[in-house]
């Protein structure tokens, strides 16, 4: 009997006409193997008509325009960068965030949302969820930028949303609150591409956007991300900030503090050859969303995360995610957190720093964590959701406005692979596992 594959959260995938394997040729064969080139400013060019493009067509084929949307009254402009993580630095470089000064971002997330604050020497303010898309919640954002206001006697210099799991924030709300203080947002879309808003994408509301080329995500450059302008004069500067900051004369010389920040055209050359499916990519996320709403809808006790009801939600479903009630009883409970792990999370992610204790004050519950090392057994890569930034030893004394929601999600909730590389078959099996696993 052939051997089970591993299935993983979400992996890269190659398109099948091998258009990356040719744009990167293209650079090795004319040496643009350096950043800057070719592949990455027409990478550039493709990505400043996705983000404009309005629905894809009826037959799921791609956009059925590259047509600015409607109502944008000038183009918005990419710059593409080493990581997102690094569009993210430039971004709040970009918004005057310096020494001493406070970014609001939101708490449920990935760590590099908010450690380019501390990059520049400000301080994160972390802002709790609300529990429809389990993203900012615009009402404690608000008494945040009051509270802060009368702490500190300034307002916070910007404000950092993030798509989780490619699900749209309250964005109309936060721009209103944002647009009423006078502070610049700066909309962490780094899982949410193509992800969009009563039709327009995500990123392209605020001051800047974020978008990730990671691995895993929507569409890959290896690595890589990419910074969304307002105008050609925020894209300039970024630009420049990315170059190591250097002045226009005949030898190196620099006003500013600058960094090495630019994509590869080689890399740049993946991501030429990734937009050729990206849309595809979109769809069939969307439908794997779909098939576990319907293979797990009479399953007790698992309740599928889903997008809100109004029409103007547009989800990439980057991960499709669940929670489990707290009553539910999962195999193998008693293994739970008995064993310090000695492997970083997601496999190849990274060098890890060996802990004592297999428990923190904030973790997920036996269920869940019985549950993650049940489909391990089967070689289903499941995964807990984002441990909330304001319960991470490193943020311990940051500002943080909370009402609990990220918390319990936390403690109940996980992520299942969703990627280009899921089969139907696969998420059968997956739901059968998780079948198998409820005692």
């Amino acid at each position: 009997m052939e051997e089970r594959k591993t299935i993983y959260l979400c992996l890269a995938h190659m398109s099948e006409e091998g258009w990356e394997q040719q744009y990167v040729k293209e650079a090795f064969d004319t040496n643009w193997v350096v950043p800057l080139g070719p592949n990455v400013n027409a990478f550039e060019d493709e990505l400043e008509k996705f983000v404009a493009s309005p629905h894809p067509s009826p037959e799921g084929k791609g956009a059925s325009s590259l047509l600015p949307q409607e109502g944008v009254e000038e183009a918005h402009r990419v710059v593409c960068l080493s990581a997102g993580t690094a569009a993210v630095h430039l971004a709040l470089r970009a918004c005057g965030v310096g020494q001493g000064d406070e970014v609001i971002v939101q708490s449920f997330t990935f760590c590099a949302s908010s450690h380019p604050i501390t990059y520049l020497g400000a301080t994160p303010v972390f802002v709790d969820s609300e529990p429809t898309t389990w993203n900012m919640d615009p009402e404690l954002l608000e008494k945040a930028i009051v509270d802060r206001k009368a702490v500190t006697g300034r307002y916070p210099k910007a404000i950092v949303p993030v798509a989780l799991y490619g699900m749209p924030y309250q964005i109309d709300k936060i721009m209103a609150i944002a647009d009423r203080y006078g502070i610049p947002v700066v909309e962490d879309a780094a899982e949410g591409f193509g992800s969009r808003f009563d039709g327009r994408m995500l990123g392209t509301f605020g001051r800047f956007g974020v978008l990730s080329f990671n691995g895993n995500k929507m569409i890959t450059t290896s690595g890589g991300g990419a910074l969304i302008c307002q105008n050609p004069k925020d894209k300039d500067e970024i630009m420049w900030y990315a170059t190591q900051a250097r002045d226009a004369y005949p030898y190196y010389q620099h006003s500013a503090i600058g960094y090495n920040y630019r994509m590869s055209n080689v890399c740049a050359g993946i991501g030429r050859g990734q937009m050729k499916v990206a849309q595809q990519h979109i769809n069939h996320h969307k439908h794997v969303q779909e098939l576990y709403k319907e293979l797990l809808k009479d399953v007790k006790g698992i309740t599928l995360h889903e997008q809100p009801a109004d029409v103007r939600y547009d989800s990439n479903f980057w991960l499709c995610t669940i929670t489990l009630e707290e009553d539910l009883r999962i195999k193998g409970q008693e293994k739970a957190y008995r064993d310090v792990i000695k492997t970083a999370v997601g496999g190849a992610a990274g060098v890890i720093h060996l802990v004592e204790n297999a428990t923190t004050d904030c973790q997920p519950n036996n269920n869940v964590e019985a549950l993650r090392l049940f489909m391990l057994e089967r070689k289903v890569e499941a995964r807990p959701v984002w441990k909330p930034m304001h319960k991470q030893p490193v943020y311990a004394q940051a500002p943080a406005y909370l009402n609990g929601v990220s918390e319990a999600i936390f403690k109940v909730g996980m992520c299942l692979p969703a990627g280009p590389m899921v089969t139907d078959d696969d998420v059968h099996y997956i739901v059968d596992c998780i079948k198998d696993a409820i005692e």
